[in-house]
């Protein structure tokens, strides 16, 4: 018998400083349809106070959602093919927001899981992430972020933020120490 997953993760989560929720939803199940993943790593974008951040010079069209509600989805292209996924945080009118980064498959995929997600990219291929679905509510779907099924404790790790190179110094690259699926242009620790 499979029991429902619980709500999606409120508003409020959303509605707080980018870093804390950028940490805080290290662990957390994402949701798009029939397939879900655990959030093992992240990046945080301050707003108009980070140079790499793609609201540094305020809204525009592009950017508009950033500066909105939160838990709002912000999708951009990248490379011309690629797709990346990043949650809005802070309360509306405060830019802020959080770049998924590597995802853990726990519905949806056969084969190799650990090199699957462990990407940006990968990841929104993965969860059938497209520019459909820039400014959806995560609180309400398609997309959903949601608390995992039991508690389980999880070690933090920090660095810089990883391909940029304004603000690259910053410690605003959070993931989950020792997991595989991190990604491997980020990893600064030893592989396992």
């Amino acid at each position: 018998m499979t029991s429902d997953p619980p709500p999606p993760l409120p508003r409020s989560f959303y509605a707080r400083p980018t870093v804390e929720v950028a940490r805080d939803l290290l662990g957390k199940v994402i949701r798009h349809g029939a397939v879900s993943a655990r959030i093992v790593e992240t990046e945080a974008y301050l707003g108009t106070d980070d140079a790499a951040a793609h609201s540094a010079r305020g809204p525009t069209p592009r950017t508009s959602v950033i500066f909105g509600p939160p838990g709002r989805a912000y999708v951009y292209l990248i490379y011309g093919m690629y797709y990346c996924l990043n949650i809005v945080a802070e309360p509306a009118g405060v830019a802020g927001c959080v770049l998924i980064r590597a995802v853990e498959p726990i519905t949806g995929l056969t084969g190799d899981t650990v090199n699957a997600c462990n990407g940006p990219g990968k990841l929104t291929r993965f969860l059938g992430i497209t520019l459909e679905h820039y400014g959806v509510d995560v609180t309400r779907g398609p997309i959903t972020i949601h608390m995992p099924p039991r508690k389980e404790g999880i070690a933090i790790g920090v660095s810089p933020r990883v391909g940029i190179r304004q603000s690259a110094d910053l410690p605003l690259r959070f993931f989950v120490k020792g997991n595989r699926s991190v990604s491997r242009a980020a990893s600064r620790e030893p592989r396992r």
